[in-house]
Parts: structure tokens; sequence; C-alpha cells
């Protein structure tokens, strides 16, 4: 029974994932064509309006704020990741060129959700789970800054943790997709390399700024201005 329950799950979730695919295979080829900006840019903020919903029902739907709070930390950090990648190293013409800006901002969305997924989870875990220890320290006088501070670290390096665990086994252990992809297409290992060098950097960049600044947010939702703690 457990077998067949199991075996149904896996078969509905590969039915879903080919789905998907197809539809933003057709998709993706419509803006292909099309090659304008405004639906270029209309993609990808859809793209980040289901990465924050994930990664906030992942996270807790009791906690104030939350919605913002992560969306706002995955827009950043996608805006100056990908914003770097392809103003300043890249450099396509035109600056919205689809087979460059969406490929981007996928990658780097798909780990900065994770990311935030992960890191949020832990600090409301922490946090709920840490109360008679943070109120012995806001009644000594620590802020609810200090009070919280290793909490909060252990928060971001739980975040962290797949994004560096993939860049130390890269290109030892595992292949990685863009990798891949270039030598599949008949790029030069080299620049295949090259490529992927740059998409690491973005994505520990963007999943950093992530991380932090969901944490921070959370953080803050935690304590009452008077500085009193809550519970979600």
């Amino acid at each position: 029974m457990a077998k067949a329950r199991i075996g149904g799950k896996f078969g509905d979730r590969t039915g879903r994932s080919i789905l998907q695919l197809l539809v933003v295979g057709y998709l993706l080829e419509a803006v292909f064509a099309f090659r304008d900006p405004f639906l270029v840019l209309a993609v990808i903020a859809v793209m980040l309006t289901i990465a924050t919903v994930v990664a906030r029902n992942r996270i807790s739907k009791k906690i104030p704020q939350l919605l913002p709070i992560v969306g706002g930390a995955l827009l950043l950090s996608t805006a100056l990741s990908v914003g770097y990648v392809n103003w300043l190293v890249l450099r396509p013409d035109p600056w919205y060129e689809p087979q460059n800006l969406i490929p981007l901002a996928g990658i780097l969305l798909g780990n900065t959700m994770n990311a935030a997924a992960i890191a949020g989870d832990r600090l409301v875990s922490i946090l709920n789970g840490s109360q008679l220890e943070i109120e012995t320290h806001l009644s000594l006088g620590a802020t609810p800054h200090q009070a919280t501070t290793q909490y909060r670290r252990d928060a971001i390096q739980a975040g962290l943790i797949p994004t560096i665990n993939t860049m130390l086994v890269v290109g030892v252990v595992t292949l990685p997709g863009i990798f891949t992809g270039q030598v599949l297409g008949g790029a030069s290992p080299l620049v295949a390399a090259a490529y992927q060098i740059l998409i690491l950097f973005m994505m520990a960049i963007g999943t950093l700024v992530t991380t932090i600044l969901v944490v921070a947010g959370i953080n803050r939702q935690f304590f009452k201005e008077e500085g009193q703690l809550l519970r979600y």
C-alpha cells in the first residue's frame, strides 16, 4: 500500500514536471521570438512572484509582512547579481536579450528561493524554541539584536549550505547544468568553465544577500517596538 502511494506521488510529480516544462518551453519560444523588453521583464516578474510565494509558504504563513520581506530580498538580490552579470560582464545587445536575462534570473531565483526558505524556517524554529533564553538576555539588558545574534548567524549559515556544497564539489563530483549545456552546444570546455564560474559567483552573492535580508526582516517581526518577544 505504501509502495503504491509512493509510486502514485512519483508519477504525479513526474507528469507535473513534464507539463510545466512543456508549457514553459512554448512560452519562452514566443518570448524569444518577440524580443520585447516589457515581455521579458514580465516573465521575470512572474518568476519572482512565484518564488516569493513558495519561499513564504515554506517559512510560515503566520508572520506579518513576511511576503514583502521575502519578495524584497529576492528582488534586490536578483537585481544586483543579474544586473551586474548581464550589463557589466556579458553586455548583450540589446540589454534585454531574453536568451541571457531569463535563464540568469531563473538560475538565481531558484537558488535564492531555497536559501530564503531554509534560512527563514531555521530562524523561526530557533526563535520559537528559544523563548526562555532570549527573554533572559532581554531581562539582563540586551537589545533584541544582541539577544538573537547567534541565532541569526546559524540561520544564515543554514541558508548558504546548499550553495557552499555545490561550490565545493562542482567539477569534481558533479558537472553543473550551464557547463554541460555549453559543452553539448559545442562550446570549448574552457569557455564553459568560465561561464560556470561566473554563475557560481552570481549564486553565492545572490544567496548571501537574500539570506541576510530575510533573516533580518524575520527577526524584526518577532519583537514589538518596546522589545517584547513574540511567538508565531
